[in-house]
Parts: C-alpha cells; sequence; structure tokens
C-alpha cells in the first residue's frame, strides 16, 4: 500500500487566498526538483507567475497534481499536464517531478500511469516530454541519438531510462545556451550593422514590449502561427498552431497576470508593410539578472539575408536599456537548426547542457 496520493491542484482566486496551500506547494515543489537538475534557481517560478498562467486556459487546459504523503502531508512530486484544445488536440504533454529524497518509491511511475490515464481519457494519440542534461554526452557508446541524426543523450541518466523503459522514442535533441550580458556595445552595433547591410533597405527593425502595437498585431499573430510549423520539429507529431489578433491580447494579458514583461524585436519588410522575422526575451519576475530567449523566427521566404542575426542583435541592445541589471540569457534550439545556433555561437552564447525530446505514440 503507497504512503502518498496523488491530489489534483485547485486554482485559487489569489496566492493568498486560503485554499492557496496546494498552489503554494506545488510551485516550491516543482522549483525544488528543476534546481536539483540544473544546478541553479535561474527556473524558479513564483505562485503568482504560475497562477497566471492557470488562470488562462482558453487554449490550452493545464491540469496539475501534486504527491503528498499520507502520514504529513509532506509534497514528494508534481506533474504538469498540458491538453491542447484548439489545434493540436492529439497530443498531449507532461512534466513529472520527484523530489531526489523520494525517488525510487514508485512515485515517478504511478505518476506516469496517471498521465497516459489522462491522455486517453481525452482520446490524445501522442504524448511529449523532455528530459534534461547539463551536458551533452561525447559521442560513443552509451548515447543515444534521435531521430533527427543530431544530438546525443546519455542511455545510463535515469530519467532517460525511465522513459525509455515505458517505449518512448527519442525524437529530438535541444541545446541550451547561455549568454553573459551585457554584451559590448560595439558588439553588438557591429554585429547588428553587418546584418542591417546584408538585408538591405527593404528591411528595418521594429521594437516593442509587453503588448504589440495595433499596427503590427495581425502579423505578429502570423509569425506566431509560423512558428509552430517553420522551426525544426524533429519526428515530433505536430501541426499548425493557429494564432490571430485575439489570441495575442489574451496571451499578453496573461503574462501581465503572470509578472511577466517582454521584449520584442522584428523585421518588416518595408515594401510590403509585413513582417519578415521576430524574436522575444523574456524577462521573469523577481530575477533581475535571468532573462529567458523565448521564439526566435525567420520566414522561410525571407531568409538568406541575416534577419536572424538583426533581429537579436538589435532586442540585445534594447535589453541593455530596459533591463540593464540582466547578467545571462538562456536559450534552447535544436541541434539540427544550425543556422540559428550559428547566430547563438557568433553573439557569444556557449552551449550548457540541453533536453531530450519524447514521444510516446498511444495508437
Amino acid at each position: 500500500m503507497a504512503s502518498w496520493s496523488i491530489q489534483p491542484v485547485p486554482v485559487p482566486e489569489s496566492v493568498a487566498a486560503p485554499g492557496a496551500g496546494p498552489l503554494l506547494a506545488l510551485t516550491d515543489t516543482a522549483n525544488r526538483v528543476i534546481a536539483h537538475e540544473w544546478g541553479t534557481h535561474d527556473y524558479d517560478r513564483t505562485p503568482q507567475e504560475i497562477l497566471g498562467s492557470l488562470r488562462d486556459q482558453a487554449y490550452v487546459r493545464k491540469p496539475r497534481y501534486l504527491v503528498t504523503s499520507d502520514d504529513d502531508g509532506t509534497p514528494l512530486a508534481y506533474m504538469a499536464v498540458q491538453l491542447p484544445i484548439q489545434e493540436n488536440t492529439h497530443t498531449a504533454h507532461v512534466e513529472i517531478g520527484v523530489l531526489p529524497e523520494f525517488r525510487g518509491r514508485g512515485i515517478g511511475a504511478a505518476l506516469h500511469e496517471e498521465a497516459l490515464r489522462i491522455a486517453k481519457a481525452e482520446n490524445r494519440r501522442a504524448l511529449t516530454a523532455s528530459t534534461d542534461q547539463r551536458t551533452e554526452p561525447a559521442e560513443g557508446p552509451g548515447t543515444l541519438v534521435p531521430t533527427t541524426g543530431t544530438g546525443r543523450v546519455a542511455v545510463d541518466d535515469p530519467a532517460v531510462r525511465f522513459v525509455t523503459s515505458r517505449g518512448w522514442q527519442l525524437e529530438q535533441v535541444a541545446r541550451r545556451s547561455v549568454l553573459p550580458v551585457p554584451v559590448d556595445p560595439d558588439v553588438l552595433a557591429a554585429h547588428r550593422a553587418q546584418a542591417q547591410a546584408s538585408a538591405g533597405d527593404d528591411y528595418r527593425v521594429v521594437h516593442w514590449g509587453s503588448a504589440a502595437p495595433d499596427e503590427w498585431i495581425d502579423e505578429y499573430a502570423t509569425l506566431n502561427t509560423r512558428m509552430s510549423t517553420d522551426v525544426p520539429l524533429g519526428g515530433l507529431d505536430f501541426e499548425e498552431d493557429v494564432w490571430d489578433a485575439t489570441r495575442i491580447r489574451r496571451t499578453e494579458a496573461q503574462f501581465v497576470d503572470r509578472g511577466i514583461e517582454l521584449v520584442v524585436a522584428a523585421a518588416e519588410h518595408v515594401p510590403t508593410h509585413t513582417l519578415a522575422a521576430y524574436t522575444v526575451l523574456m524577462l521573469p519576475p523577481e530575477n533581475e539578472e535571468f532573462v529567458h530567449q523565448e521564439d526566435t523566427l525567420v520566414l522561410k521566404e525571407h531568409r538568406g539575408r541575416r534577419l536572424g542575426m538583426l533581429v537579436k542583435a538589435a532586442n540585445l541592445q534594447r535589453l541593455a536599456e530596459v533591463r540593464p541589471g540582466a547578467r545571462r540569457v538562456a536559450t534552447w534550439n535544436a541541434e539540427e537548426n544550425s543556422y540559428m545556433l550559428r547566430i547563438n555561437i557568433d553573439l557569444g552564447f556557449a552551449p550548457s547542457g540541453g533536453s531530450g525530446e519524447w514521444q510516446l505514440r498511444l495508437d
């Protein structure tokens, strides 16, 4: 008989509400698990940030679970499930984390079974998940290569053993890269000038913060839609995820609720007054030093003009103005995305581990 229980986490009215205890425990448990995996608190989240995300479930349902001891209610583990409800309704994403001191007791296995139950009840045909690694193993025996043929994970890593023993397939490896900031202003200016010279007068950089100007909102929605199909996906079974102005505004409101600020740079194709590329930096609450490099995309029809470098260099210049206390920017890219990885390396990003991207087909 197990001495622990899996409980759904309700969404409270606020982090100070009487029923907020499970949310606070979920936040603390997830932060402790992730800090253990990465050896840093850069990925810590606040209860308000998680609550703001859970309050908005218009496009993705987000059930959350906490495993607690039956003896004294001590949190032991958590699970987050993402269930798209607009497009990609055949998929679900699962994240399972067990505190190190409670591993080896079957808790992860029980959460995995619960994830399968949820996915099947929702008629999902494929589950996706990630495993983290602080360093990518050297090529050779004892490694597993994804279907893309690029990147590796160690077969003896506990998380890798967990998923492979349950039939998951490695479809992609992502590289985590970290950039010390601020970057030398002269270096950034040179990168931007060289990229602008390559792009020519037909392209110019436009900036905004946490709210896209009305002038660009439809174009921004198009870029977000194309982000779901124009980037390398390996063998992951994803379909186009459609964005419109309503979804952009709703997501922006969610970021405000979460306490997150955005810094956006885009490249306008001047002759057509359309957007050809964009990049987003996400500034988390309560950590002035750390920044997430989120989406970067150059539309296929505009590639070959160094627009990726143009918008990324411009956005790092903007970051130095709006967040002078920032010291680190971290980003994730598919190992087969050689063009974006080259831009990152030229800007000064250094490889710092990554993740295996896994898929389990249920049909």
